[in-house]
């Protein structure tokens, strides 16, 4: 492998933004580069985020649409989409760099941050669901080489499952490349909503996507839920929900 830019859409991370871009700094090699694509936060996430990185770009919040606006202005052989909340060590760059001459695509396995046994097996699941599958989701740090992801038209413009309808365009020219070591991620979503929760919303909205429904339709059930359980937390004086 050679030159890589990392992509990052960012919204409103202000508490993690910089450990987060810390991190993917420190495992860069000559030649690559980090774009931080900004989604309007309301904020200091792009304050935070702009000494770290080697452009900051503003792009309407949408996620699909802040990652194509960074690939679009991106320099590398690859693109490599890393969440806010992803914990990138130099060992995931260096097994970039081995990546044989023919790979096209790939992801990462992925731990979740909390203790204890169910979190544990939560990350190994999504893992193995990927490798099944060849479906990969946006937390597994998905790396596409520049000239296949123009080639597919980048991420379609939906607001939900746009890592699921990528892979599936990707998936027609080769199967991901699975690669450890396994990357961090957090696991506030599983924490805020309830593991068994989460897990059902997720699979639900999988399986209506599945059959065909609107993303958009989608995108109002997930951030319904989302805003019922943020209620809720406010209500007990606990932590932000999922987002």
């Amino acid at each position: 492998m050679t030159s890589v830019s990392v992509i990052v859409p960012l919204l409103n991370e202000a508490g993690r933004i910089q450990e987060t871009l810390t991190g993917i700094r420190a495992a860069l090699r000559e030649g690559d580069e980090l774009i931080v694509v900004d989604g309007g936060s309301s904020d200091s996430s792009a304050a935070l985020a702009a000494p770290l990185a080697d452009r900051l770009l503003t792009h309407p919040a949408q996620r699909a649409g802040q990652m194509n606006a960074g690939a679009a202005e991106a320099r590398g052989e690859w693109v490599w989409f890393i969440h806010a909340d992803n914990l990138v060590l130099p060992s995931h760059r260096q097994a970039l760099s081995a990546l044989s001459g023919d790979a096209g695509w790939g992801r990462f396995d992925v731990c979740l941050d909390a203790p204890g046994l169910l979190f544990a097996t939560i990350g190994q699941l999504i893992s193995l669901r990927s490798r099944i599958t060849g479906i990969a989701t946006g937390d597994q740090a998905l790396f596409v080489r520049r000239s296949l992801f123009e080639a597919v038209g980048g991420f379609p413009p939906q607001p939900l499952m746009e890592d699921v309808a990528l892979s599936a365009c990707l998936r027609r020219h080769s199967r991901p490349v699975c690669l450890r070591p396994v990357m961090r991620t957090s696991a506030r979503r599983w924490q805020s909503n309830g593991v068994w929760r989460t897990i059902g919303l997720m699979w639900r909205l999988r399986y209506r996507y599945w059959r065909g429904e609107d993303p958009v339709s989608l995108h109002r059930a997930y951030y319904g839920a989302s805003q019922q359980v943020e209620q809720g937390m406010r209500e007990r004086g606990g932590p932000d929900g999922l987002r």
